[in-house]
C-alpha cells in the first residue's frame, strides 16, 4: 500500500513506533555496526537496580519517574511546598499550573554539565545535574520571570516565552565563566519556540485562558472518556503539538520528526527507512504530565504503553554494567555529536534493553507489569543505578560517552 510521506512521518510520532525500531536495533546482534550486546550481563545488571530500589524504597512503594521527583531534593519537596500553601481555585488550575511549570523544566532539563551548579537562594545550598535544573526553573517560575502578570507569579505565558532572553536565563541559572551551563543558547531558543508554538495554536493552548503551556490540560481533559486517557495518547498529542518546537531536526513530508535520527541499519523499505525515533524528552514531558492529571480526577491507562527513556543515565547503566560493549575501543575517549550513528545505535539499544531488564527484574521479585509498572523501575531504579555507577566509576560522575550536547537532547 503506498502512503504519503505526511502519513509515514506520522507513524514514527508514537511510543510503539520508538519500541519497534528499538527492537528491531536490539535484533540486529552481531551485526550491529558500533556495540556488542552481552544479554548474559542483565542478570547483574536487574541485581543492581533491585538493590538500588530497595535501598530507596524498602517496600517497593515507588513513584512514577517524572520530573516531579526532581523537585524532591534531599526529603524536602519544594513543589510540595507552594502547592500546599496555595488556595487553589479549582483543581482545573491546579493542573494548569502544574502543566505550566513542568512543560518548561522538562524543555530545561537537557544535560547541564559537569561543571554546573545551582545555589539555592534561601538555602545556600548547592545543586548540580537534573535536581539543579529542576530548582533554577522552579524558583524563576515562582518569581513570576515566566508570567506577564506581576500579581500572578505562578504561570507560563506564551507571550514571555517568545521574548525571554539569553540574559534572563543566564541570571535565572545563574552561568558564569567559573559556572557554564551547557547548551545554554539551545535552551532560549527552544523556550522561544515553545513560546511561538502555543501561540499560532488558541485551539489547543488557549481554551480556558490566554495562550499558556498550561492550555494543554484543558486540551487532553477534552480528549479523556469517561475520564480515562490513556498514556501514549498524551505523547502522540505532545508530539502533534509541540514538534515543531524542536530545533535543526529531520522532516518527512513537511512533518517533524522530533527526536529522530538516521542509522544506516535500520532498513525497512518505505519512506521510513533508516529512521529512528526515539522522543526522550516528549516521553519525560508525558511521564511528568501523568501526576497534574490524576490530581485533577483524570485515570491515566496503558503508562507501560511509553517507552523507557533513551538518555545517558539508562545509557550509561548498560555501557556500565558490561551489557554494551563499544567496538571501537577509543570511542569512550572521543566526543560524538547526538546524530552520529553510536550515539543513534546507543539509544535505540537502551530503549530495548530497558524493556528486557524490566522483564528480568519483575521475574526476581515475582512481580508483574501491574505491580511493577516500567515508570516506577526507571525511578527505582534504572536512573538511579546508573548515576550511581557512573560516581564511582569517573571523577565528574558523567556518562561513560562524551556527548556533544545543544540542549535539546541530552
Amino acid at each position: 500500500m503506498i502512503v504519503s510521506p505526511q502519513t509515514a512521518a506520522r507513524s514514527l510520532l508514537n511510543a510503539a513506533a520508538v519500541r519497534e525500531r528499538a527492537h528491531r536495533m536490539l535484533a540486529l546482534g552481531e551485526r550491529l555496526p558500533n556495540f556488542r550486546v552481552d544479554l548474559g550481563r542483565l542478570e547483574e545488571t536487574a541485581r543492581l537496580v533491585i538493590d538500588t530500589t530497595r535501598a530507596a524504597y524498602p517496600t517497593f512503594d515507588i513513584p512514577f519517574h517524572s520530573r516531579w521527583r526532581h523537585f524532591d531534593i534531599d526529603g524536602f519537596d519544594y513543589w510540595g511546598e507552594i502547592d500546599q500553601a496555595m488556595a487553589w481555585p479549582s483543581a482545573s488550575e491546579r493542573a494548569r499550573t502544574a502543566f505550566d511549570l513542568v512543560i518548561v523544566s522538562v524543555l530545561l532539563d537537557a544535560g547541564a554539565g559537569s561543571a554546573w551548579k545551582f545555589r539555592y537562594p534561601v538555602s545556600g545550598e548547592d545543586v548540580s545535574r537534573s535536581e539543579g535544573l529542576a530548582l533554577a526553573s522552579l524558583v524563576m517560575f515562582r518569581n513570576c520571570e515566566f508570567s506577564k502578570w506581576p500579581s500572578y507569579p505562578l504561570r507560563v505565558d506564551a507571550e514571555m516565552l517568545e521574548q525571554i532572553s539569553e540574559a534572563k536565563l543566564i541570571e535565572g541559572f545563574q552561568v558564569t565563566d567559573e559556572n557554564p551551563l551547557a547548551g545554554l543558547a539551545g535552551r532560549v531558543d527552544l523556550l522561544r519556540r515553545l513560546g511561538h508554538a502555543i501561540a499560532a495554536a488558541p485551539e489547543v493552548f488557549a481554551r480556558n485562558d490566554t495562550p499558556r503551556p498550561g492550555g494543554l490540560f484543558d486540551h487532553l481533559s477534552a480528549l479523556a472518556v469517561d475520564n480515562r486517557i490513556a498514556a501514549p495518547v498524551i505523547l502522540e498529542e505532545v508530539l502533534k503539538h509541540l514538534g515543531p518546537i524542536w530545533p535543526s531536526r529531520l522532516t518527512l513530508g513537511g512533518v517533524p520528526l522530533g527526536d529522530c535520527w538516521r542509522h544506516s541499519a535500520i532498513v525497512t523499505g518505505d519512506e521510513t527507512s533508516g529512521l529512528v525515533p526515539l522522543h526522550k524528552l516528549s516521553q519525560w514531558l508525558s511521564y511528568s504530565l501523568i501526576e497534574p492529571l490524576q490530581g485533577a480526577g483524570i485515570k491515566v491507562t496503558d503508562i507501560d504503553g511509553l517507552t523507557g527513556l533513551a538518555e545517558y543515565r539508562n545509557g550509561g547503566l548498560f555501557i556500565d554494567t558490561g551489557v554494551l560493549t563499544p567496538r571501537d575501543p577509543v570511542a569512550t575517549q572521543r566526543e560524538h555529536t547526538v546524530d552520529s550513528e553510536l550515539v543513534v545505535e546507543w539509544r535505540a539499544l537502551t530503549v530495548a534493553l530497558l524493556d528486557r531488564l524490566a522483564e528480568t527484574v519483575r521475574a526476581k521479585l515475582g512481580m508483574d507489569r501491574e505491580t511493577l509498572p516500567l515508570a516506577r523501575i526507571l525511578q527505582g531504579g534504572t536512573w538511579a543505578t546508573g548515576r550511581t555507577i557512573a560516581k564511582k566509576l569517573r571523577p565528574d560522575g558523567g556518562p561513560p560517552l562524551k556527548i556533544v550536547s545543544d540542549g535539546t537532547v541530552f
